[in-house]
């Protein structure tokens, strides 16, 4: 499995607004794609204009390719896109370890 972990920031004061955007967003476009199989996303607490965005996937391509390269991720774009201050820093994991 594969973690892809976005730090994303939004404009300040869009807080409610993002909240929302990107729960429908994940819940009615990504959840859509092959491999897709979880989320999570956090606020940050001294910076509330900074969001962690941890999505799972079976495989690396699942994100990449299967989901980067179709209409689901304009459809994303379109609903969280809006409200970016700047590009999304994203990166890829693979589990090491657990508790």
């Amino acid at each position: 499995m594969i973690l892809e972990h976005a730090d994303i920031r939004i404009a300040p004061g869009q807080q409610a607004a993002f909240d929302e955007a990107i729960v429908r967003g994940i819940t009615t476009v990504i959840a859509k794609a092959q491999g897709f199989r979880g989320w999570k996303v956090n606020r940050g607490v001294e910076r509330p204009e900074r969001y962690l965005l941890m999505i799972f996937w079976d495989a690396l391509e699942d994100h990449t390719v299967g989901f980067r390269q179709s209409e689901l991720f304009t459809q994303w774009r379109a609903i969280v896109g809006p409200f970016f201050a700047e590009p999304p820093v994203v990166e890829h994991f693979e589990l090491v370890g657990k508790s």
